[in-house]
């Protein structure tokens, strides 16, 4: 079958994605699909396939519909609680133990956390909290549904983590580099979307998700026209600065 009658008869809708057996190798469960308001990328996983790429689509008006409804929410201005707020008091000093700045972050005072701005197109659309006592549950809250992701640091070399403390640890250890928090193990079309911004993409996961970090690789590679994309295992998160962590890091950068 013609790769892109195919990749129309799975009928996706905006940020749907699909995942089954590939129609050129025959690929058990390799093939991946995402479909975005700009076009359905797909890869296969398989090692020898070379099934990649991106296929244009025509509008429909369920597709015109439902990304009317997506800028919609992106227009809507999003609130955080009354009860966050800067406090520098409590900001300062758990930050220093990560060796980040807090000077853009945010202190939730009814549930004691610290609070990532997650910002897009200069605005905040959402926010993660990290509680500060290790025995308050959940260790962390998302307070809003965008699905963007965290972002620190302004380098051309995107880091792609889990969580918004190791994102942020990034950029001081070297500031050609930008920290790309997920805020959990899940690749979005919209993370997609935003990662085609950079030059080169290093997907550092937490050590217990190794597989993850070899998937989302492989899908980034089929789906990233413009940037470089490795994998990179790490012996611990980034937030603890490991050395060989750090080392192993300075030498994907170059």
């Amino acid at each position: 079958m013609h790769i892109h009658r195919y990749i129309q008869s799975l009928d996706l809708q905006i940020e749907e994605r699909y995942r089954g057996d590939c129609p050129e190798c025959n690929g058990s469960n390799t093939f991946t699909a995402i479909k975005t308001t700009e076009n359905i990328l797909y890869n296969c996983y398989k090692v020898g396939c070379k099934l990649r790429g991106n296929s244009s689509y025509q509008f429909t008006v369920s597709d015109a519909l439902i990304r009317n409804k997506k800028e919609k929410r992106q227009k809507e201005i999003f609130s955080l609680p009354t009860y966050i707020a800067p406090n520098m008091e409590r900001i300062i000093p758990w930050a220093k133990q990560y060796g980040i700045d807090g000077a853009n972050l945010l202190y939730d005072v009814k549930e004691n956390r610290i609070v990532f701005p997650v910002v897009y197109n200069n605005k905040t659309v959402d926010a993660t909290g990290r509680a500060i006592n290790k025995k308050h549950k959940p260790k962390w809250k998302r307070y809003g549904s965008s699905g963007h992701a965290y972002i620190s640091g302004s380098g051309e070399v995107v880091v792609v983590v889990e969580d918004c403390i190791s994102a942020a640890v990034v950029p001081t250890i070297d500031t050609k580099c930008t920290g790309f928090a997920l805020m959990g193990t899940s690749l979005l079309a919209v993370h997609i979307e935003q990662l085609q911004n950079y030059s080169k993409v290093i997907v550092a996961l937490d050590p217990d998700a190794v597989q993850k970090t070899f998937e989302f690789t492989r899908n980034l590679r089929g789906s990233l026209t413009t940037s470089s994309v490795c994998a990179m295992k790490l012996e611990d998160d980034l937030k603890y600065r490991r050395k060989n962590d750090i080392m192993n890091l300075e030498l994907h950068i170059q």
